[in-house]
């Protein structure tokens, strides 16, 4: 991880926050907004994995914060190591996207981030391997106001371990 890299990419997101047509954030809401609040950066959260691929990839319906659902497909698994316990995650698939989605919750959900859980968007690397960097870890768009709906992490992807790397809890003005 390049530390002076994510410094960046926090920046930029922020800017977007705070500016862009685009952002999550109500107009009120950009008004005082100052930025968002992450763990300092954690070089043991950010991981290169190998996915344990299923045989079978089921389409499940992941509720929604809002009620509804929608569908991903149960691509595989990565286990890892968090502060000297094994964690292991459900990688999901939207094929109509070719989008991995890593929706989690963890010890920190409802402490220091978001109660509802958060979301990585793991990249597939040439080797076909995963990097997974817990540092860019973010709450999904519903965590800063009621006009959005977000998939809640399901049952199997939530850990009892803290993962203390990436966005922290929005703290409204």
């Amino acid at each position: 991880m390049d530390a002076d890299a994510l410094r960046e990419f926090r920046r930029e997101k922020d800017l977007v926050f705070k500016s862009h047509v685009q952002s999550p954030l109500t107009p009120e809401q950009r008004r005082d907004f100052k930025g968002l609040d992450y763990y300092p950066p954690n070089p043991d959260l950010d991981l290169v994995l190998a996915a344990d691929e299923f045989d079978e990839k089921i389409t499940i319906q992941m509720q929604t914060t809002t009620g509804g659902v929608q569908s991903y497909q149960k691509w595989g698994q990565l286990s890892f190591e968090v502060k000297g316990e094994t964690a292991t995650l459900v990688l999901y698939y939207t094929p109509e996207h070719d989008h991995f989605f890593l929706p989690f919750m963890d010890a920190t959900s409802g402490q220091t981030t978001y109660s509802g859980g958060r979301y990585l968007d793991p990249a597939r690397l040439d080797d076909g391997r995963f990097g997974v960097d817990f540092n860019r870890a973010y709450a999904p768009y519903c965590a800063y106001n009621e006009y959005w709906t977000c998939p809640i992490p399901p049952l199997e992807n939530r850990l009892e371990v803290p993962i203390e790397a990436g966005e922290k809890a929005f703290k409204h003005v």
